[in-house]
């Protein structure tokens, strides 16, 4: 009997190094530079002669975001799922980031506050699931490339992919046109890793080629961000992380807001809204917004605060997803990870995690010796889904709520909403179900962890409890 999808995402994001890597290919190609396939090119090295990566955008990360990562000078979270994986595959590395600047984590557990609906809710509990890391994106993803390049046999080039070459039933390299231009680079490879995030053409370059495109599941979220940059000063408030997220509701407009303690003593600071609900980048529109829609010490910051820069705006349509383990045929010799298999609303802070838990079931594929020459990883991308499923059901749950999305529902809805407000009413001011429940939004469980008997129970009895509680108050009012 095959693993049941939450013991099989407990395997995976496991923090235990792999033991006995052996070298299963000669040669493995990269197509994309980013977080993602920084994590696989690190992974493929355990098993490959030589890895290349081939990234697009030739400028250094620490001068700033990439320009092929339009979101990335909004705020970024590495989940602590992601912060296992990342230790995990570069031991040290996060005493690394923290010597180089990124903020340490306070002492103080009430320092990191989420507010839901106006309320301030309980602090991260102290078993893991709270935020240590904290930085922006181009910090941390400058680290990661260095310490990736720094494996002797990872190499980068700079240039634009431009297809794969076929032999047989297999994926035998890919193409890239260098940086300047000049003539297509064919590079040869064992195995290609699809890297090239939401924008990715795999799909146009299979169905060239006579194979079927995966097919792709979007939700319409319509998000709106922008952000900030502010010199910290704790004159103007003590914030360390804050999180705040308004659920539509009768006399709610759904919103998202969020403060990080960054590297360089900065505070970085976002105001999100969905459909209609647009921040600019005018910054009496964002200090307005702050003052008006948010906790104190957003109005604090944005009014008082020191702005080091302008406002940033970023728009995304659509969560999406490419289901690859769907397909009836597939070329052997290819994979894909991170946002070319699935992008999630970024407001639950799941891309680079999943990103990193990809890496993870790469390994474990190459672990069992595969045939990457005669084989289609599908096992691989049974073990991705998992990951991509347990990542889709916490934030389109969520989603399927916002007035303007109308689905698709998934089955059995009806009953997973409600069992899932009355899990997050409970959890609200019971420290135990606030623990589980972070732990799966964190992605440290699978969210099938919450569907156990104790939990469930757990959570019946604090709602059938308040619910007597308050029919007991109403009678004693209408006694008295």
């Amino acid at each position: 009997m095959p693993p049941s999808p939450s013991r099989l995402f407990a395997e995976i994001a496991t923090a235990e190094r792999p033991a006995g890597t052996t070298m299963v290919m000669r040669r493995a190609v990269v197509l994309g530079g980013s977080i993602a396939g920084l994590m696989a090119a690190r992974v493929l090295s355990d098993h490959a002669e030589e890895v290349l990566i081939i990234e697009r955008d030739p400028s250094d990360v620490d001068d700033g975001p990439r320009p092929g990562v339009p979101q990335g000078s909004q705020v970024h979270a590495l989940l602590p799922a992601g912060q296992i994986q990342l230790e995990r595959w570069f031991p040290g590395i996060v005493d690394e980031a923290h010597a180089l600047g990124a903020p340490p984590p306070p002492t103080d557990e009430g320092a990191a506050k989420i507010f839901v609906n106006g309320v301030l809710g309980l602090p991260p509990a102290p078993s893991g699931s709270g935020p240590t890391l904290i930085t922006t994106r181009p910090f941390l993803e400058a680290l990661v490339r260095r310490r990736t390049l720094a494996v002797d046999n990872i190499r980068m080039v700079y240039g634009r992919a431009d297809g794969l070459v076929f032999a047989d039933r297999r994926v035998a390299g890919a193409r890239y046109v260098p940086e300047g231009g000049g003539e297509p680079v064919v590079e040869p490879a064992d195995l290609v890793v699809d890297a090239m995030g939401r924008s990715s053409r795999l799909g146009d370059w299979l169905a060239d080629n006579g194979w079927p495109r995966p097919p792709m599941q979007r939700m319409p979220i319509k998000l709106n961000y922008a952000t900030a940059l502010f010199k910290q000063d704790e004159k103007v408030s003590d914030a360390w992380v804050v999180v705040y997220h308004t659920m539509a509701g009768k006399g709610r407009t759904a919103r998202i807001g969020g403060i990080n303690s960054v590297e360089g003593d900065r505070w970085i600071m976002l105001v999100a809204g969905y459909d209609e609900d647009r921040p600019s980048r005018d910054v009496a529109d964002f200090t307005a917004r702050c003052r008006e829609h948010y906790p104190q010490m957003f109005g604090d910051i944005a009014e008082y605060g020191e702005m080091l820069g302008g406002v940033v705006t970023y728009h995304q349509a659509d969560s999406r997803r490419r289901d690859f383990h769907k397909l009836d045929r597939m070329p052997a010799g290819l994979v894909a990870a991170g946002d070319a298999i699935a992008s999630f609303n970024p407001v639950y802070g799941q891309g680079m995690t999943s990103a990193m838990l990809h890496a993870s079931c790469l390994s474990a594929y190459l672990r069992s010796s595969p045939n990457l020459h005669e084989e289609p990883a599908r096992a691989y991308f049974e073990r991705v889904r998992v990951i991509v499923d347990a990542a889709w059901q916490t934030s389109t749950t969520a989603d399927i709520e916002l007035p303007h999305v109308d689905g698709p529902y998934p089955p059995g809805y009806r009953v997973t909403k409600w069992f899932g407000d009355l899990l997050f009413r409970t959890s609200l001011t019971d420290p135990v179900l606030s623990a589980r429940l972070g732990r799966v939004t964190t992605m440290l469980d699978h969210p099938a962890t919450l569907s156990r008997p104790g939990t469930l129970l757990r959570a019946l009895r604090l709602g059938l409890f308040r619910r007597r509680a308050a029919t007991g108050s109403t009678d004693n009012l209408r006694q008295s």
